[in-house]
């Protein structure tokens, strides 16, 4: 073995104790009910503001950024590090800020991560994406460079979207916003607005795209018509992309997102407007729109999502987990395939905002809590 193999596992034996150690100081802060049994919800962390993605690093800690533009490193124990140098500056109004943080596919050798922001600009902002080299030990990232900007920049300051999913390929999927006050755009393929995007690790543009080559459309776009997609992840079986995304009033959709669809947002939607209540579109339903797998009216404002794959508690094997801001819950999906067969509310009796749900390398479910700013793990009860 060589040295640096053997410091490497060193560092990962050393966290695991850590781990350890650092699980028995950690605060149990409620015992809910599910239909697996009860559940135990562990405070792992607090102390983070506006806590809006959490990734998981080889040796145990967690990389959080939080949407007022910062990342920190999260030990097992809780401990928050300060605050990484090397962010870049942020466009942090309303919803917009550091957002979304994913381990490049070939973290250990490069020490490469992916983040999106909503990056100034001169007319206002745009969703962005950068690279960098982390240095966790130096409390910074090094060598940052943005590899991926939306052609559109409007004023205002919702709806970034802003999730980030590696393929197996190795291409990175973005999804990004139709920024509300401008929902038409989302129809359009000369915009990225509404859109989701596949881009290559570097930001260049994938030969196999579905509108490469088309005239008037740009070539990172992957799929359209969407509002404000905050939920991605690939489906551990096929490795297909599956989204959820906000809708108004309702119509918030789960959504098998594939190559050159269009998702309907706004001309077909369940959704209502704000004001008046009035039906937004023509319809929720047309031959040549993709129809939801599910959807939610009244909105339970969809943030973060994850498949279960883990043994730590069996009963929810195969599930899809949905944090929600508005429902103040975590929604756990059952699934037969590309059909959705059950419905479970979990963790409402808490009354917070869960932005981020992620599987963790213990096996148990890891949350982001927005309203308290913690990282919350759900563990068996029993």
């Amino acid at each position: 073995m060589s040295t640096a193999r053997r410091l490497r596992t060193a560092l990962v034996l050393v966290c695991g104790l850590a781990f350890a150690a650092g699980a028995a100081a950690q605060r149990a802060v409620s015992t809910v009910h599910s239909q697996a049994g009860p559940l135990r919800v562990v405070e792992v962390a607090k102390g983070l503001e506006f806590p809006w993605s959490l990734a998981f690093l080889p040796d145990g800690r967690m990389l959080v950024t939080e949407r007022p533009g910062r990342m920190r490193v999260v030990a097992p124990d809780g401990t928050l590090s300060a605050a990484l140098a090397g962010v870049p500056d942020v466009h942090a109004r309303a919803q917009g800020g550091l957002l979304d943080v994913v381990l490049s596919p070939d973290f250990a050798e490069s020490r490469l991560i992916y983040f999106s922001y909503a990056e100034p600009t001169t007319r206002g902002a745009r969703t962005a994406v950068a690279r960098a080299v982390l240095d966790a030990q130096g409390g910074k990232l090094e060598e940052v460079k943005r590899i991926f900007a939306q052609r559109d920049n409007p004023s205002g300051g919702h709806h970034w979207g802003s999730r980030l999913v590696f393929a197996r390929d190795g291409s990175l999927f973005v999804t990004l916003g139709d920024r509300f006050n401008h929902r038409e755009r989302a129809q359009d393929l000369d915009s990225h607005l509404g859109k989701v995007v596949r881009i290559a690790a570097d930001g260049a543009v994938p030969a196999d795209n579905p509108f490469v080559g088309r005239a008037g459309a740009l070539a990172e776009i992957w799929s359209y018509g969407h509002r404000n997609v905050q939920g991605a992840a690939l489906h551990p079986e096929t490795g297909v992309l599956w989204t959820h995304e906000h809708g108004p009033q309702g119509g918030d959709e789960v959504n098998v997102t594939r190559a050159g669809r269009n998702y309907g947002w706004p001309v077909i939607t369940y959704g209502r407007e704000y004001v008046t209540g009035l039906r937004i579109g023509e319809g929720s339903e047309r031959a040549d729109v993709e129809a939801p797998l599910l959807q939610w009216t009244p909105s339970i404002a969809p943030s973060g999502m994850a498949f279960y794959t883990a043994d730590a508690l069996p009963a929810w094997r195969g599930s899809l987990f949905v944090g929600a801001l508005r429902g103040s819950m975590l929604v756990r999906l059952s699934l037969d395939g590309e059909k959705v067969v059950g419905e479970e509310r979990l963790l409402g009796e808490l009354g917070h905002r869960i932005r981020d749900v992620r599987q963790g390398p213990d096996g148990f479910l890891y949350l982001l809590d927005e309203t308290d700013g913690r990282i919350l793990r759900l563990e068996p009860g029993n």
